[in-house]
């Protein structure tokens, strides 16, 4: 068996459980966005683990310039399509800006997101320990989600990278553990220093994924239109163009899960 080669059966829906199994036993995890069935459909050919349905969509699939015009009904549609399209890969789907304000809100926008989405998970951006205690409670997984937070845009003042101060880098930890004591099976570090997700990653019991969070995150996420150098804008420093001496779109996608499975990306060149 190669050592990127998963271990859990290709003839099953991969579940938290599955994710918790690999971080146990120090198996890397491969997760790209995505969002339509075509796309969903290589990425689980693949071997992709983990498909986000990202509020991503709002600024590489629809032009805007942040992710806060997204809509429930645009993560809802899109959803939808992701999960039709794959068989094997665990589907999460972002709770857009503002969807979460209340207990109420959050219940009721997750449901739709499982129910009519087909969604395995939801992801929730910052510390709410009282949603993720409260949708968990009601049978639905949840993914965390700190560090760089794009719905939070207008409060961070940019994109930028979150905890190189000691009492930030502090408040995320502290932020970490409270969201994982509410119960959430995953959790999403972005544009952190290495070091930081290195000791988040290790205090966690859950799987913790990075995006410009070093290698010692337990797996890794990127934009897929990123590594397939596909937009208009520039590619963020700790994403990689994989198409770069790849046959097909088909081949830049395995070689991302396979440089994911054997802790070859991300290199220092991608990490804070």
């Amino acid at each position: 068996m190669k050592p990127y080669a998963s271990r859990v059966s290709e003839k099953k829906r991969l579940s938290v459980n599955d994710l918790q199994a690999m971080k146990n036993r120090d198996e890397k995890i491969s997760c790209l966005t995505a969002y339509d069935a075509s796309f969903s459909a290589v990425l689980d050919k693949a071997g992709i683990e983990v498909i986000l349905v990202g509020d991503s969509l709002g600024m590489v699939f629809q032009g805007h310039t942040t992710t806060l015009p997204v809509t429930m009904d645009d993560m809802l549609y899109h959803t939808a399509c992701v999960s039709r399209g794959c068989n094997r890969a665990l589907v999460v789907a972002d709770l857009p800006f503002m969807s979460y304000t209340s207990l109420l809100a959050a219940a009721e926008n997750a449901a739709r997101l499982i129910q009519s989405g087909g969604a395995n998970m939801i992801k929730l951006e910052g510390a709410r320990p009282d949603v993720v205690s409260f949708l968990v409670g009601n049978g639905v997984p949840v993914c965390g989600h700190l560090g760089l937070l794009p719905q939070f845009i207008n409060c961070l003042g940019g994109y930028k990278v979150q905890g190189r101060e000691l009492s930030d880098a502090e408040r995320i930890i502290s932020d970490a553990v409270s969201l994982e004591q509410a119960g959430a099976g995953l959790l999403i570090l972005e544009c952190v220093p290495a070091s930081l997700a290195q000791t988040i990653s290790q205090q966690l019991t859950i799987p913790v994924i990075g995006i410009g969070a070093g290698i010692d995150c337990d797996g890794q996420v990127l934009v897929l239109y990123d590594i397939l150098n596909i937009g208009a804008g520039r590619r963020p420093k700790f994403s990689k163009d994989f198409m770069q001496g790849a046959a097909s779109i088909e081949d830049a996608i395995r070689n991302y899960h396979i440089a994911v499975k054997e802790a070859r990306f991300p290199t220092i060149e991608h990490s804070y």
